[in-house]
């Protein structure tokens, strides 16, 4: 017993030091500067998002950099999605819509919409954007800026978190909680092993001549964990990418409230842990009760240091984060019950081999 105290003791000690390394070395998009300035194709996805695609669409117009196409491929919805783009695409010759009648066997839907933009594009860059993101209006020239000065394939980035409901403040936390306590971000542009990679399909922003060469979502056509898949298969090709958090320029209201939240990340929960459902289970008994054994066996004082390592590891990843210190400190017990939900139903759906997600079943 005393053996697993100490291996959680300095667990816990090494996530600490993961996040001051993510906070040392600030994993934000930079601001850029461009002497010349390319094309850039947004692609959206898009399946019953009246709700969003309006704002999306204006974030874009607004945007400083006008040297843009934007797509968005209508995914079969059954709201006023497409009506509400083809007002746009007359009001702005760069807007157009592409119509999807059908998905073809083996592809998931968001896969398909995202293979399919990339057919029509024609910009040096792709970006790849949900509808649900608002961005500010400097972001597109500092990924261009950013991607180009480091000769990236891919950028992807974690946005900045909307949270409302008591229900999302006790389950969206625990996803920047994993990623920056185990990855430290700047190594996955500087090192080349393909399991120092992460990603995020919110914002996915590539290298066209790349992209078209190596088809990312083709190969990753029936992968539900796309965006880490892309990531891991492009470093494994020698690609250089980059993942980053997100600031005011790129947020996101990722969930609805506790069930979908649920839902959401049970679906990739355990692509975190390299899709092992055993290293996600060891994660989350360490974190919610590797107390009870450094209690139990160790000295009182490596007690208290594990303690405080424990909150400081918390504030400093809600800084980083740039979400409210003080609610991630007092809720981190519902937060540990959230994520223990995510792991069971990620072993749920694996089981019952489907799930629902935006009105489809996914196998």
């Amino acid at each position: 017993m005393i053996y697993m105290a100490c291996f959680i003791f300095f667990f816990t000690i090494l996530q600490l030091i993961i996040a001051l390394v993510n906070i040392i070395f600030y994993p934000k998009l930079p601001a850029g500067t461009l002497i010349e300035r390319p094309l850039v194709s947004i692609l959206i996805p898009a399946r019953n998002e009246e709700k969003n695609i309006g704002n999306i669409l204006d974030d874009i117009l607004h945007q400083d950099y006008t040297e843009i196409e934007v797509i968005v491929f209508n995914d079969i919805s059954t709201d006023r999605t497409a009506e509400i783009v083809r007002e746009y695409a007359l009001a702005d010759g760069r807007i157009t819509l592409t119509d999807s009648d059908f998905l073809p066997e083996g592809w998931l839907g968001k896969n398909w919409a995202c293979q399919s933009l990339s057919k029509k594009a024609k910009g040096d860059f792709l970006l790849f954007l949900d509808a649900d993101v608002r961005i500010g209006n400097e972001l597109i020239l500092n990924a261009v800026s950013f991607a180009k000065n480091f000769k990236l394939a891919l950028v992807s980035i974690f946005p900045k978190q909307i949270i409302k409901t008591i229900g999302e403040k006790i389950t969206v936390p625990n996803m920047n909680y994993i990623l920056l306590s185990l990855l430290p971000l700047i190594l996955v542009r500087k090192l080349g092993n393909p399991s120092i990679a992460a990603a995020n399909g919110q914002f996915m922003f590539f290298d066209s001549r790349i992209y078209k060469s190596m088809q990312p979502h083709l190969k990753m056509k029936n992968n539900k964990v796309e965006d880490i898949g892309i990531s891991r298969y492009l470093k494994s090709e020698k690609q250089r990418i980059a993942c980053l958090v997100g600031d005011n320029t790129i947020q996101c209201r990722m969930y609805n409230g506790f069930n979908d939240a649920v839902n959401g990340f049970s679906k990739n929960v355990t692509a975190f842990f390299g899709n092992s459902l055993i290293l996600a289970l060891v994660f989350w008994f360490i974190t919610s009760f590797g107390f009870l054994f450094v209690l139990v066996e160790l000295p009182l004082y490596l007690f208290i240091v594990y303690l405080v390592t424990s909150i400081i590891s918390r504030i400093v990843i809600s800084r980083v984060s740039e979400q409210e210190v003080t609610e991630n400190i007092f809720l981190i017990i519902p937060m540990q019950i959230s994520l223990g939900l995510f792991i069971y139903h990620s072993f749920m759906n694996k089981n019952i081999k489907t799930f629902r997600w935006k009105g489809r079943d996914i196998k």
